[in-house]
This record gives structure tokens, sequence and C-alpha cells, in this order.
């Protein structure tokens, strides 16, 4: 059955347009789009009353297994620095995460999302104890919500060599079992160059370079990273990448927080992607990250905060605005447009916009504007207006997965209170009780 959406406001972010008329879907893509399209025999057809039609959200940038940290037990003694908020909270999560709660993170993380306007993850995962097969439990849970998502895991060398070596082959195994999955696509995971030997590093540069996949990892969150790049290895960090294949078209650079105007030219140079995730670097004291110096290769990511990119597009808006005035309007909605462009190059098509061809992954958003809403305007609406508890219904390859706020097919207080059980055990692993 095909859909028609009648008397929408369709919008996109990206070369602002806004344009009244009715959208037919069919087999998960936008096959029509003008004004007043005639219904067909097998049409659905759903009148949204002038509400607002957006192509659905992309998080460049996340991770799904800290969904259950919430509200968990402090450390012992507080972390004085980056590393050490690494070794005292997330590494001893990561280390705690079994079977059921990598697939309750995963299933809680993509409920909220979807709800968020959010149709498409692209999630960085480490569950040292339970390698083999965590991508597939995370692929299971999105597949339940019905999400897409681009998947790795986290290689590092912080576990020795076995554990090193089951995350390489968990990666080569899902970018190849999903290499023309319409809903999931892989890439080679790995946590920062700081945790990664010579050894490793040629490793992930050449699956990436054999897949065609890139590399998802951190970079120059911190200021140890570069430093420990410069000292052990005298070479910058983007540098360091660089020699071993890991700079390339495809790769995720994560934070770049600490990156010179040059390094991050030569990602952009590169077509590798520079993930920007203003809450975390906050929340963590990381620094600054200079999106004045970011090039058209720049996207927007959470970082494990829920993935609601209207909010954080706003943060990253006010940080950016507090420390340069001249920040345009244009600004982050562009980052989270370029969301969509990465997208589009693992799975081949054509998202962010609600041209014919395009998939059918859409955001209907019930604002309305007090003001005046015109293309001119459409940022200022976006940071100062809109957010996403106005998402009011949510379409994901022409099927419905939000209607009226609700999930279609889920009952989420179960998959909450159960969630709560499992967090409780995640948290108890965690502090060995």
């Amino acid at each position: 059955m095909s859909l028609l959406l009648r008397n929408t406001k369709a919008v996109t972010l990206a070369h602002p347009v806004i344009e009244e008329c009715d959208i037919r879907v069919d087999e998960g893509t936008i096959v029509d789009r003008a004004r007043r399209l005639k219904p067909r025999r097998d049409d659905e057809v759903v009148d949204l009353q002038n509400r607002i039609v957006m192509p659905g959200f992309v998080c460049s940038h996340t991770h799904l297994y800290s969904t259950l940290s919430r509200g968990m037990p402090a450390p012992r003694s507080a972390p004085r620095n980056f590393v050490e908020i690494l070794q005292k909270v997330w590494w001893k999560l990561d280390e705690a995460l079994d079977e059921e709660s990598i697939y309750y993170s995963a299933l809680v993380g993509a409920i909220e999302s979807v709800k968020f306007g959010t149709t498409t993850l692209i999630d960085h995962h480490a569950s040292p104890n339970f390698i083999r097969g965590s991508l597939d439990l995370i692929k299971h849970a999105l597949r339940k919500v019905g999400l897409r998502g681009v998947l790795c895991y986290e290689t590092t060398d912080r576990g020795g060599k076995k554990r090193r070596n089951l995350g390489l082959e968990e990666n080569e195994r899902f970018v190849t079992e999903n290499a023309s999955n319409p809903h999931f696509r892989g890439t080679v995971g790995a946590h920062a160059s700081f945790t990664l030997g010579d050894d490793s590093l040629a490793r992930l540069g050449e699956m990436a370079g054999m897949y065609d996949c890139g590399v998802h990892i951190h970079v120059a969150e911190d200021k140890a990273d570069v430093v420990d790049s410069v000292e052990k290895h005298q070479k910058g960090v983007v540098e360091r990448l660089k020699k071993f294949g890991v700079l390339r078209k495809k790769s995720l650079f994560v934070h770049g927080v600490h990156l010179s105007r040059n390094q991050l030219t030569q990602v952009e140079k590169a077509g590798a992607w520079m993930i920007h995730n203003p809450r975390s670097n906050m929340n963590n004291g990381v620094g600054y990250a200079p999106l004045s110096w970011y090039g058209e290769h720049s996207a927007l990511g959470t970082d494990g905060f829920p993935s609601d990119m209207f909010e954080e597009s706003k943060f990253g808006y006010f940080r950016n605005a507090e420390s340069n005035f001249r920040t345009e309007f244009s600004r982050l909605p562009a980052m989270l447009h370029n969301g969509q462009r990465v997208a589009a190059e693992f799975f081949g098509r054509t998202f962010g916009n609600l041209q014919k061809g395009s998939p059918a992954d859409l955001v209907v958003l019930d604002y309305v504007p007090p003001t005046p809403l015109t293309s001119r305007n459409l940022h200022g609406h976006f940071l100062f207006g809109m957010n996403s508890t106005m998402v009011q219904h949510v379409i994901v390859d022409g099927n419905w997965i939000v209607w009226n706020k609700q999930l279609v097919g889920i009952d989420e207080e179960a998959v909450m209170q159960k969630a709560a059980s499992v967090a409780k055990k995640l948290w108890g692993r965690m502090h060995g009780r």
C-alpha cells in the first residue's frame, strides 16, 4: 500500500526550502511531490493539516551502550581529568556490559531517538566481555523499533591482543554481512590513537581500505590524545592516523577539539568527516571545538547523550556563539543536515531532502509559528522555536514508527520497566556487588 500525505509544509534545512504540497510514498521511497496530488486506489491518505514535514535526522556519533548509565552511582573518588573519567566511569561501564544490558541499552536508546525525530543512528560500541555478536544485539534492537543504523565495535589495545583481535573480527563480520542491507551498514570502529599501537592502526586502516567503509574513531577529544601521539610517536594525531590509512573517505573523526587548523584542513581534503559533540565536550570539560575551522565535512553527534538533535543543535549554536559572536544561524542546521550526507555515503542513497527517489524517512512536526516562517528565517525558527516535543509522527522507510507521539507496535512502559531492572544489575557489576 502506498501512502499519500496531504497538505504538508515540506521543509528542508540545507539550502532552506519551505513548500506547501502533497507527498506520495511507495515501497519506502518518495515517488511524487506536488500540490493536490490525486489519490490512487491503493493510497493510505493522511491529511497533515499543514504540519511541517522534514527529513528524519541522523545522529552521526553516539554510544548506545551508555543509555543505562543515567543516575548510576558515582565513582568512589572523583575523576581529576579526562583520562580518569574514562578509567573510573566509562571503562568500568563497558566492562560490565553483558548480552542483556547491551540489548536494552540499544532498545531504550532507539525508542528515545525516534521519538525525537532521529531515524538513523551511527553508533560506536564497546563491551570487552561480550564482543562477538554484540553488534547484532544492537542491530536487533534498532530493527525492533524500525530505525536505520551504521554500527561498529570499538577496537582498542587496552584489553590485550585477544580482545583487540575479537574487536577487529566483529567489525569485519558486521561490515561484510551488511554490505547490501538497506537498513544497516558497518564501519570499522576504533577507540582513539592513545589506546592503539602501530600494528593495530595498520590493521584498522587496511580493513577500512579493503571494504571502503572508513574508520569511526575519537580524535583529539582531549589534549591527552595529542600529547601521547607527539611524545610516543613523534607525530601529530592526524598525521599518525594518515600514516596508517585511517584518514580516508568515510572515516568519522569524532570531536577534534584539539586539532590545529592545518590538521582540520587535512581531514577535510581527505573526505573524512569531523563530528562535533557539544554537550559531551561541555560535560567533560575538554575545551571548545573550533567550528570556524571546520569545513563542509562536519556533522553533529551526541557522544552518548540522548539523540535529540534539536537539543544538540541548540547547545552547539549557543556554545559557539558564546565564543564567536558572528556565528551564523545556518552553521548548526548545516552540520545537522551533513549527518544525512554521512548516511548517504554509507547507504548509497540521497538522504536529507524530500525529492522524488529519496528514502521516506520523515518527521512530522506540530509547530505553529507565532511569527512569519519563510525560507529566509527558517534557521532562526529551528534554533529558537522548534524542539523535539513537537514531533508528532515519524516514518522510516515508508512505515509509521511513531503515531501521535506513541510508538507503533511496542509496549514502551514494559520496555522501560525491564530496562530499569537490567540497569540495576549492570550497576551492581560495575561496583562489584
